[in-house]
């Protein structure tokens, strides 16, 4: 079971983007999940009344949800989707793994922009970074396949401006947080504490975390990707509250913004029957940490 979802911010365009995503990326999908009521909004979200509220979006045993909202947040290259092109998914053929690869990578780059070129390097045979044109971005692999799998899509941080230098911390005080956790590898810069790469594991679920430098970068994590937390209980919606939120100012209907600044939403997994309850969004917006009883 996936017990992180990434979420990713949409301008009015969780729709089409969602469209775009379930073609562009191999046996994907996407669902419409839930959508805002007619009454009870704030006035900013009075134009949005009735419209999609939030897009699932599935590639194999991964899913990620695309929020549809106003112009208050982008995504930006802080949190990215690392897509494994491995040849033991395509039968050991290396040159369908990268063919693949190059369809891929045509359709996310239309309209978007190329982050680093897609070409050799000494970490890949063929590697590449996009932006597409909603603003979230994809790493794109062919890896080896005589290392250890991974999944096809690891959600990857990057950890820049005041939070460079923090990565291996994170990945050490998120995997102490969340049951059947792990640290895998963990590659510095050399003759640096910095972290060039590492990988992490929380249940089945892999991510990768690096730190990207201090300076020459506009962008920081934000509510542009935040990582959702399906609890069972409100006992498990008080424990991670407690343990990741560290800026109250960010704290509003179950979202908040952790020591690092990585914005996470801790809510029940039962959120979609609590929202058909009467009056539950109007209920919600008034609510920091989430309370299963006051819905």
């Amino acid at each position: 079971m996936q017990k992180i979802i990434p979420n990713i911010w949409c301008n009015g365009t969780a729709e089409e983007a969602g469209r775009f995503y379930a073609d562009a990326l191999p046996g994907g999908s996407a669902q419409v999940t839930s959508r805002y009521p007619t009454e009870g909004l704030l006035d900013f979200q009075e134009p949005l009344a009735g419209d999609v509220l939030t897009v699932d979006v599935t590639v194999g045993d991964f899913r990620f949800t695309l929020i549809n909202a106003g112009p208050e947040f982008r995504p930006n290259p802080s949190i990215s989707f690392m897509v494994n092109f491995d040849p033991l998914m395509f039968d050991g053929d290396p040159a369908a793994a990268r063919e693949a690869l190059d369809a891929v990578w045509a359709r996310l780059s239309e309209g978007g922009e190329v982050l680093m070129p897609l070409q050799e390097y000494p970490f890949s045979q063929r590697y590449g970074w996009v932006q597409d044109k909603f603003g979230f971005t994809w790493q794109l692999m062919l890896t080896d396949p005589t290392g250890d799998p991974r999944p096809f899509i690891i959600p990857s941080l990057t950890f820049v401006g005041r939070s460079d230098g923090r990565a291996r911390e994170a990945v050490e005080r998120y995997t102490s947080l969340f049951p059947d956790a792990a640290v895998g590898t963990v590659a510095p810069y050399p003759g640096e504490d910095r972290v060039m790469f590492s990988e992490f594991r929380i249940g089945d679920q892999w991510f990768t975390a690096m730190d990207g430098g201090a300076t020459d970068h506009e962008w920081f994590f934000d509510c542009g990707v935040s990582l959702e937390v399906r609890c069972a209980d409100q006992t498990e919606i008080d424990t991670y509250w407690n343990a990741l939120s560290a800026v109250p100012e960010a704290e509003q209907c179950g979202w908040l913004a952790d020591e690092f600044g990585v914005s996470w939403q801790i809510v029940p997994e039962n959120m979609g029957e609590l929202m058909e309850r009467p009056g539950a969004f109007e209920h919600m917006l008034q609510m920091k940490k989430l309370v299963i009883a006051d819905f």
